[in-house]
């Protein structure tokens, strides 16, 4: 980092939208001072982790190129369970009935394209398709497929706890994705992600419209370069961003179990390679670095208003001397200390009077 820069930021936020929220708000406050976005970069430890802030750049229209990874919604494993989700909820769908279909083992177009004609003649009732004769390598998935459809389609439109419909969609898909996919790790985590994420959303309908901009293609597991003219934001492993530099950094997940990973803490060697790594993360900064450490990490198939979370901890590498030279903040959603508890009215009650005139 260049001596005319500012000082280091340690920001301790909530949790993973509050993370999401923050370097957006700071992002789009460089731009407003004349930084381009191609000059800012967000590093991670995992791919994964820039899942959340990936969905709001989305939704808020922020071009951004991810290298050493998967773009989220690009990924062919959250397209999987996002068609399953997709056909239920519209079962004249076909782009995503097409792609559902093919998860199972010998269902090919032909057969998909048969399947789905077959359940147009019965006017797109899922109860149909348990008649329909799946290919033989498909006969051992066929009916627990036909159920789930069944059971989501049969779902109340208002339903509030529906984020349970995506734990089912889940169960039912792992054996396809350990089947199709390799890398089943970093996937898990992007699934678990995505559950986590769906607890935003008060109803299946408006997750799926906020959430999928653009049907899921039949294909699609690599995230694309963007045009040479545009300008975009840079998200980046820390692996794939040595020997890059760019004026403003965000580190994310800057908490221990992320950094360092937690596969690493058995052993000295690993851990020190995880100091390194942080190491090379920070010094990619030329003008201003942010290290972020949520502070709750939510945890899965739970009520959308649920709080169920565990706590981060502090980064074995964020000793009082390191967190000495940094500038320490706290970013979240602003709460009232008297929320809940301001008087309702300014009416006095006679409490005592009332009790004597009982008896």
């Amino acid at each position: 980092m260049k001596k005319s820069g500012a000082r280091p930021s340690y920001v301790t936020v909530e949790d993973g939208d509050a993370e999401a929220e923050f370097v957006i708000t700071k992002i789009l406050e460089n731009r407003e001072m004349g930084m381009q976005l191609m000059d800012q970069a967000v590093l991670f430890r995992g791919s994964h982790h820039s899942d959340r802030l990936e969905l709001e750049l989305v939704r808020r229209n922020i071009p951004y190129v991810k290298y050493g990874g998967l773009k989220f919604l690009e990924a062919a494993h959250v397209k999987d369970m996002l068609s399953i989700l997709k056909w239920a909820e519209n079962p004249k769908n076909d782009v995503a009935a097409f792609r559902a279909l093919k998860l199972l083992p010998g269902m090919g177009p032909a057969n998909a394209a048969r399947c789905f004609e077959a359940l147009a003649c019965a006017d797109y009732r899922f109860a149909s398709l348990r008649r329909y004769r799946a290919p033989r390598a498909a006969a051992d998935e066929w009916p627990s497929l036909c159920a789930l459809l069944e059971s989501l389609a049969a779902a109340e439109a208002d339903d509030r706890g529906w984020q349970t419909q995506l734990a089912q969609v889940r169960r039912w898909y792992r054996p396809q994705l350990e089947r199709l996919y390799d890398g089943l790790d970093t996937r898990e985590a992007d699934l678990e992600q995505l559950e986590q994420i769906a607890g935003r959303y008060p109803t299946r309908e408006r997750f799926l419209t906020e959430l999928t901009l653009d049907p899921p293609a039949a294909a699609g597991d690599q995230a694309g370069d963007p045009l040479l003219d545009e300008d975009y934001l840079v998200l980046s492993t820390v692996h794939s961003a040595k020997g890059q530099e760019w004026e403003a950094v965000f580190v994310l997940n800057v908490s221990d179990g992320n950094f360092p990973s937690e596969f690493a803490t058995g052993n000295p060697e690993l851990v020190e390679e995880e100091r390194r790594l942080l190491y090379v993360a920070c010094t990619r900064a030329k003008q201003s670095l942010a290290l972020i450490a949520p502070l709750k990490f939510h945890v899965t198939q739970q009520h959308r208003d649920g709080d169920k979370h565990v706590y981060g901890a502090r980064s074995r590498f964020m000793t009082d001397r390191v967190l000495g030279t940094m500038q320490r903040d706290f970013y979240g959603r602003p709460v009232s200390d008297t929320v809940g508890l301001a008087p309702r009215s300014d009416k006095r009650l006679d409490v005592a009077s009332k009790l004597r005139a009982m008896w």
